[in-house]
């Protein structure tokens, strides 16, 4: 593993980062110096990588969910972890939701923005409950995959996964081809996501040729208010939780995440992060068949960012534009929708079904979510860059609190050792233990 590790010059997080001013730069001459075909060619470089990442979400989000609820069985008190898990899911929703309603509530992002509701505009689709409820069962097996419905596709894993625990051997050599066909998705989008470089190039750099500058000073308090928020509780809530719950190093953690947490800032999708996600967890010292069932729940319901901190500062937001005053059973109704909805956000870019949803319940006119398409790439990446985060904080604090965590592994595991992680079964054919890989990894 070493030799083909230290084959990457250039680390990973510093291509990113190379992308990522690359892509500002050439998105500020794009708009200034008004070059049509560059916009144009950043659109496409940005759109083909975000079309690469969605071509594997359907499959992989399918057999990373039956995959990991099989795993369970292999895990004592199965149940008790996978109710922990929720459990933890739900109380951290619930602090993010809070930090979003006192931000929108101190700062009034709506106010002295210039915008009416005439600059808004009804959303294509929408989500309400009763969609949310009734959309979760497909009405066949074929549309969920080809209208990328991930809701609706890890239903069916569910049920997949449930049926095969409950056939037990019959269900093995379906086990067997599912587990070995999750490789291979999770290898062929290791070769995507190694392109986040130019990706990162082609999104930012087309956000700031299409919007600039001007779009984020018009909405400057509302993109502020998302900002400090997820990065309250990125750094101050996870951390807190990690000290005081897991009672580990929070910088650490951060160490190992990191890779997984600057990826889901550029792709802007929690389920194409998911492989990467899950294998930092592991490195973390999460018990690996505990983070294959923790992290593809969490990247299809775990949405601190997205589900969480944006609708409740959005839905201020809207309120305000549209003069509508809010009391306090709204904002109740706003914690509510985030703890309990936020499987509707899918894990995919953008939060508009969540928003939606929102405002429905709010009832809160539709034409809000058209005052905040255009901002939405730009928050949408720390959004991602939360949802991550806490996919990843959820296994540890579980397993520190149940001893499950690998506290040496936690201790030395080190993200920048993370250039090709899908390459590492191949120097662990023998499933021996993690100790003899993980100083390796850590010192690479």
């Amino acid at each position: 593993m070493s030799s083909h590790t230290k084959s990457f010059k250039v680390p990973f997080w510093v291509q990113i980062l190379a992308g990522l001013l690359l892509g500002v730069l050439l998105g500020w001459v794009a708009r200034n110096q008004d070059v049509s075909w560059l916009v144009t060619t950043l659109e496409k470089v940005g759109d083909t990588f975000i079309g690469l990442l969605k071509l594997a979400v359907a499959p992989l989000v399918f057999f990373a969910i039956l995959v990991s609820i099989t795993n369970l069985r292999k895990v004592n008190n199965a149940a008790r972890l996978a109710s922990r898990t929720l459990l933890w899911f739900m109380i951290t929703s619930l602090i993010a939701v809070s930090i979003g309603l006192i931000i929108g509530l101190v700062t009034n992002p709506g106010a002295g923005t210039g915008l009416t509701p005439k600059d808004g505009a009804k959303p294509k689709s929408t989500g309400s409950w009763i969609d949310f409820l009734t959309g979760i069962i497909p009405t066949d097996v074929i549309t969920p995959f080809t209208e990328l419905n991930v809701l609706q596709i890890v239903f069916m894993a569910a049920v997949a996964g449930i049926a095969a625990l409950q056939l037990g051997e019959k269900a093995q050599p379906i086990l067997t081809l599912s587990e070995s066909v999750l490789s291979l998705l999770q290898k062929a989008l290791w070769w995507v996501i190694r392109l986040a470089p130019i990706g990162t190039i082609g999104l930012i750099g087309y956000a700031i040729a299409t919007y600039g500058w001007d779009l984020i000073g018009k909405y400057a308090t509302f993109t502020a208010d998302i900002y400090v928020g997820c990065l309250l509780v990125l750094f101050g809530v996870y951390p807190t939780l990690l000290a005081t719950v897991a009672k580990v190093n929070p910088v650490q953690f951060f160490k190992g995440a990191w890779p997984a947490i600057q990826l889901a800032f550029v792709s802007r999708s929690s389920v194409g992060t998911m492989p990467l996600t899950q294998k930092v967890t592991e490195r973390l010292g999460v018990p690996k068949e505990y983070a294959s069932f923790a992290v593809p729940f969490g990247a299809t319901t775990k949405m601190d960012g997205c589900a969480a901190i944006y609708p409740a500062i959005a839905a201020i937001f809207v309120a305000q534009i549209f003069d509508i005053q809010l009391g306090v059973g709204d904002y109740l109704l706003i914690a509510f929708v985030s703890v309990v909805g936020s499987a509707a956000t899918a894990g995919l870019t953008g939060a508009t079904v969540m928003l939606t949803l929102t405002l429905s319940t709010l009832g809160l006119p539709m034409e809000g979510v058209g005052l905040l398409l255009a901002i939405d790439p730009i928050l949408d990446m720390i959004r991602t860059a939360t949802n991550v985060a806490g996919q990843a904080l959820i296994p540890v604090l579980v397993s520190a609190r149940e001893n499950l965590l690998d506290r040496d592994a936690y201790a030395t595991a080190d993200g920048s050792s993370l250039d090709d992680p899908f390459d590492e079964p191949r120097d662990e054919p023998r499933d021996e233990p993690r100790d003899r890989t993980e100083p390796v990894g850590a010192t690479a």
